[in-house]
């Protein structure tokens, strides 16, 4: 009966990762709309995300090093590619 020990957290885990990549898709579609520029635009969602994600951590209590992905990981990965995105958009003169 012991067959699946780690379903739980595994199902937890993709969920976090389908939930990433659907807001991923939201952000980038919302960010083709602004009107100050993709890049800027982006940057913009992926900072008010890294603050949401943050803020979904602490009120859900979730611990930050936990063995599934959760809230905290996601705000990681938003700060991360808003770090890289606003890298980009110094370097490169529109």
């Amino acid at each position: 009966m012991a067959q699946f020990p780690n379903l739980p957290q595994q199902l937890a885990s993709t969920q976090v990762i389908v939930r990433f990549c659907l807001r991923m898709i939201i952000l980038v579609f919302f960010a083709t709309l602004g009107s100050i520029g993709f890049g800027r635009s982006l940057v913009a969602l992926l900072c008010m995300s890294t603050i949401l994600g943050a803020v979904m951590g602490v009120m859900k209590r979730e611990p930050p090093f936990d063995k599934v992905l959760n809230h905290w990981d996601e705000t990681v990965a938003y700060a991360a590619l808003c770090c890289l995105v606003s890298g980009f958009n110094q370097a490169v003169p529109f």
